[in-house]
């Protein structure tokens, strides 16, 4: 009788074998559920990831909006507005009505804006007559004392020079009666051309006895 299997024992390991193995399944499909689906916060992130790709946000187009062609317009117009000195293309020359005074004649030469932008002035302007074939009579004017200061052109405004000379028939110079009188802006090359109809001039010798005087705003005194 002690070699008799009980068989209550074996019933109790096989239970427990059996109670294990359920065990082990129910981990196993946890795990796999883990794995395979994703969680909230990484389905978030692929969402952006697809937005940033594809579809541009609010956020994303924000940046282009400063660099509008608006903004681009705007500083082009700026910049046609004020582009340095004034270049003789852009300018007309006149000369104004003689002013008399103790023994000399003096003329504002004036220098008109022409253009559509805003530009400068400064300095003295070059000047010559010279007699219907374009030949200069006498030497250049010389430059009156003066403390120069750039003059600001807006479209349509004028600055001027003042030309100044003895009246012949107090000096007793040599004169010539000039066709033309050239104007040249300065730090400009071309000169402008004006008709001069003020008669004779002191400029038939080789002293000069012309003076110009630097630019300032206005077309007069």
């Amino acid at each position: 009788m002690a070699n008799t299997p009980q068989p209550p024992r074996r019933t109790a390991l096989l239970a427990s074998g059996v109670a294990l193995l359920g065990l082990l399944t129910a981990c196993g499909n946890e795990s796999a559920t883990s794995s395979g689906t994703p969680q909230p916060s990484e389905a978030a992130r692929t969402v952006g990831a697809d937005q940033s790709s594809g579809t541009a946000t609010p956020g994303d187009t924000a940046p282009s909006v400063g660099t509008a062609p608006s903004d681009t317009a705007g500083s082009a117009s700026a910049s046609a507005r004020t582009d340095g000195r004034c270049h003789t293309s852009e300018l007309r020359a006149a000369v104004g009505r003689v002013d008399p005074g103790a023994g000399q004649r003096n003329f504002p030469v004036v220098l008109t804006n022409t253009s559509d932008r805003t530009c400068t002035v400064y300095g003295y302007p070059g000047a010559a007559f010279v007699d219907a074939s374009g030949k200069q009579l006498g030497p250049d004017p010389e430059r009156a004392p003066g403390s120069p200061e750039t003059v600001t052109l807006t479209p349509g405004k004028s600055a001027w020079a003042g030309l100044s000379f003895s009246s012949p028939q107090i000096s007793g110079a040599r004169t010539a009666t000039p066709a033309t009188l050239l104007v040249t802006p300065p730090d400009e090359r071309e000169p402008l051309k004006v008709k001069w109809t003020a008669g004779e001039v002191p400029v038939g010798g080789n002293a000069s006895s012309v003076s110009v005087t630097a630019l300032e705003a206005g077309t007069g005194p």
